[in-house]
């Protein structure tokens, strides 16, 4: 029962959903008033993210009669639930590295697939044919952006020889980071890319390209689904260079000076998707799927060979 309730802790408050949400929160807010001094613009004050969710969160829920309305309400809840379960996981095995199970890294790995399949959930049962068109290009970019960060991620696995997260950053407590290895490099390189496309982030934010097709999965919602929707991309912004911190930079430490160590290294990763997004136009999706299936792919296969060599 004790470890029950510490299990619902972990899982509501810290490492899950609160503290993932507010530092999420905190974290967009950061990449408005980045973008907005890059662009010569005075930007949002601090609390704006809140503000914004909170305003979304008492305004009326309005479902259209086209949507299917089960898969429409289901959709959103299904993506913030995956991240906070993402979240947990990450959290505790970076606590207690000792703390883990066979494959966990996998599980981590379907997880992450889900925010995305939520939005394209969204979007084909809002009834609505600009939420079908934003579904359908989530679903090619996922096709695109998958196949290089898994074989970026299974260097790592061969490097190692374990898909246990744990037994992961263990191997880089005893034997130092991936990063000092050239290949991991490579690997990292082609995992930032693809953090890029995962965040939805720009040139990569094909799916709601608002001046295009207005949202695209995300037009047709309001309120607290729309709400939650937001805050779930919020979230992802925090768990997803997590994941590459903890399999690329020997993860996190919540003691002394290597909360501030942990704090750098994720300052790093969001501040590259922040310049990426600031310095490059939108892209097609057609070129999207060439880019990652082509060049990013290409640059992975190196990444492994690099390694097998023993580089």
């Amino acid at each position: 029962m004790d470890n029950l309730f510490l299990y619902v802790i972990a899982f509501l408050i810290f490492p899950g959903f609160l503290f993932t949400s507010s530092f999420g929160l905190i974290v967009s807010w950061i990449d408005r008033k980045v973008s907005a001094l890059i662009q010569w613009r005075v930007g949002p004050p601090f609390f704006q993210p809140f503000y914004d969710l909170l305003k979304l969160w008492h305004k009326e829920l309005i479902i259209p009669a086209t949507a299917k309305k089960n898969g429409f309400i289901l959709a959103p809840l299904l993506g913030i639930s995956s991240v906070t379960l993402l979240a947990t996981i990450l959290g505790i095995i970076n606590l207690n590295p000792e703390y883990q199970f066979i494959g966990d890294i996998i599980v981590i790995l379907y997880l992450m697939i889900i925010p995305p399949l939520s939005i394209v959930w969204g979007g084909f049962t809002s009834g609505n044919p600009f939420g079908a068109l934003g579904a359908s290009r989530e679903i090619k970019l996922m096709m695109g952006y998958e196949l290089p960060f898994i074989l970026a991620i299974v260097t790592v696995f061969f490097k190692v020889g374990s898909i246990s997260l744990g037994e992961i950053i263990q191997y880089q407590h005893v034997h130092g980071v991936m990063l000092n290895l050239p290949s991991m490099i490579v690997a990292f390189i082609v995992s930032i890319l693809c953090l890029q496309a995962k965040l939805a982030q720009v040139p990569f934010d094909i799916s709601e390209a608002e001046c295009e097709i207005m949202e695209g999965p995300f037009i047709e919602y309001s309120g607290p689904l729309l709400a939650v929707y937001k805050l779930m991309q919020s979230m992802l912004q925090v768990v997803f260079p997590w994941f590459l911190i903890s399999i690329f930079w020997g993860g996190t430490s919540f003691q002394g000076w290597g909360i501030l160590w942990a704090v750098l290294k994720y300052i790093f990763i969001i501040t590259l998707v922040i310049l990426i997004k600031n310095t490059n136009p939108r892209i097609r999706i057609d070129q999207a799927v060439k880019f990652f299936w082509g060049w990013v792919t290409l640059v992975a296969l190196i990444a492994m060979i690099l390694m097998f060599m023993g580089y």
